[in-house]
């Protein structure tokens, strides 16, 4: 019931888009997941944000990671609600201050649990991972909102990572043509 209740307000908030797209990756699409939106929507973010923490709540990690930008509230609202520290990854270094890639407080070898909100081909995770791993901090899984099912979740399963997902775009296609 809460899957479908979320798959409805996804669509509801315009967070599902049809037309023609050009993704991050370069690949053409007929549908566009914009999950920036759920900023201007607290109470489903939230909700978006509890649901992707059952997934997740079992596994043994010291920090939330999430992969700027759109999955930093998502991350965000975890760490809140749950009380578990949370890192901040930046896209680029600074060249004044502390310089650091990542930033917030942790120890040598903890291990972190990195939220994402699309993974196509999961580029963006895994130079995520990657800079986790100059910091020498440990990817333990990685929590995504929609899989689209393009390789992505394949790839990351491979390098050894566990994939936790919401929805798949087979899910996501499949209630707005029922809707």
């Amino acid at each position: 019931m809460q899957k479908q209740h979320l798959l409805k307000q996804l669509h509801h908030l315009g967070a599902i888009k049809y037309g023609d797209f050009t993704l991050k990756s370069g690949a053409k699409s007929s549908i566009y997941i914009d999950l920036r939106v759920l900023v201007s929507y607290p109470e489903t973010l939230r909700e978006i944000s509890l649901a992707l923490w059952e997934k997740v709540s079992a596994l043994k990690f010291d920090h939330l990671c999430g992969v700027p930008y759109t999955a930093l509230p998502i991350a965000t609202c975890m760490s809140i609600d749950n009380k578990k520290p949370m890192l901040m990854r930046r896209k680029e270094a600074k060249s004044h201050g502390t310089k650091q890639l990542i930033e917030g407080h942790f120890q040598p070898q903890q291990h972190c649990l990195i939220i994402e909100d699309v993974i196509t081909t999961a580029g963006s995770v895994m130079e995520t991972i990657k800079d986790l791993a100059d910091a020498d901090l440990k990817t333990t899984a990685v929590a995504v909102i929609v899989d689209r099912e393009q390789g992505g979740k394949q790839t990351l399963e491979q390098a050894g990572y566990q994939v936790f997902s919401l929805f798949t775009l087979s899910e996501l296609t499949a209630w707005g043509k029922t809707a």
